[in-house]
């Protein structure tokens, strides 16, 4: 019975889904040009700045016409908020309104605490930086790759604060889990995609990026060590 209720809740919704795009008029064929363009950019940034989360580009595909160019529409509305203190931005896989980092001061000012909602140790931020980087990693490797035990207690912060989940089982013996980055860790450094790491394609393309090599020894943790102040 309660597979059946949440069954037909789930039709319920797709068919209110379905209902409400026949409703929507994408096109908007019996507006000028100009006129048009202007609505189709007033939909995205409302939808935008209406969602708690990124937009992905499908959805926001839904309400514009099928001949309508995401980019060159996120494009204008960037354009006319170059003035503003936000911005719209492309981060974990979708659109979303942030403000600029020059009035970060401002805001934590004004709301009296931190801005950053996730508070990492620098031991964290490493480790972190190196799973993101190489993922899917066990903890044995990361141990390895840092020379000393990676705790269980540092994975279990990190989980905590939704930086990482559990990634699929590793081959070696005894199938150990392996971590991965999520979508809340991308939004935490505002990267649209794990291609938006510092360096990453100019180290994978001089073949630093390597962590059979790491784990070999062959490039130094030190990299990754923080400097002396």
């Amino acid at each position: 019975m309660e597979k059946a209720g949440r069954a037909a809740r789930a039709k319920g919704r797709a068919d209110d889904h379905r209902s409400g795009d026949r409703l929507l008029d994408r096109e908007l064929d019996h507006l000028p040009p100009q006129a048009r363009w202007r609505e189709w950019m007033n939909r995205v940034e409302a939808t935008i700045f209406a969602a708690g989360e990124p937009v992905s580009r499908e959805a926001l595909a839904r309400i514009v016409g099928r001949s309508c160019s995401i980019d060159l529409l996120i494009d204008d509305i960037r354009e006319e908020l170059r003035d503003r203190p936000y911005d719209l931005v492309a981060v974990a896989g979708g659109f979303r309104h942030l403000t600029r980092p020059a009035y970060a001061d401002a805001i934590r000012t004004a709301m009296g605490a931190n801005e950053r909602a996730v508070e990492l140790t620098q031991s964290e931020v490493l480790v972190l930086m190196c799973i993101a980087y190489f993922q899917p990693i066990t903890r044995a490797e990361l141990s390895s790759f840092f020379g000393k035990e990676i705790s269980r207690d540092l994975i279990g912060n990190l989980r905590s604060a939704g930086m990482i989940a559990s990634g699929p089982r590793s081959p070696q013996p005894g199938a150990p889990y392996t971590y991965v980055t999520t979508k809340a860790f991308l939004l935490e450094f505002g990267l649209d995609t794990l291609r938006d790491l510092p360096d990453f394609e100019a180290l994978e393309d001089a073949g630093l990026l390597s962590k059979e090599k790491l784990l070999a020894g062959d490039i130094g943790v030190a990299l990754l060590e923080p400097e002396e102040p």
